[in-house]
């Protein structure tokens, strides 16, 4: 009669264990928050406006970075020129 309960017994407890790990993944903050409409509207917004402001600013070090060093080529008198009225143009409008 044991070997009958047996197989059950272990279903029973798989069952058990999927539904606690079931319970503490609903509990976890990511799926409360998409859980709720509004919640993952206004995450999803932050997370793009994060991500759309770190690329306006890396691309801005990035190209500063570029045109800085292509302002000191001087070697090359049309890139060095073509960089300086660059470096000149930035300069203007940031004043």
């Amino acid at each position: 009669m044991s070997e009958d309960n047996r197989p059950s017994d272990e279903l029973t407890r798989e069952v058990a264990a999927l539904r606690r790990e079931l319970e503490r993944l609903n509990a976890h903050r990511f799926i409360r928050v998409h859980n709720s409409f509004p919640r993952m509207l206004a995450f999803n917004l932050a997370r793009g406006l994060a991500a759309g402001l770190g690329t306006v600013l890396g691309a801005t070090v990035l190209l500063s970075v570029m045109i800085w060093a292509l302002s000191q080529i001087e070697f090359l008198p049309i890139i060095g020129d073509w960089a300086a009225q660059i470096a000149a143009q930035v300069r203007a409008i940031q004043n």
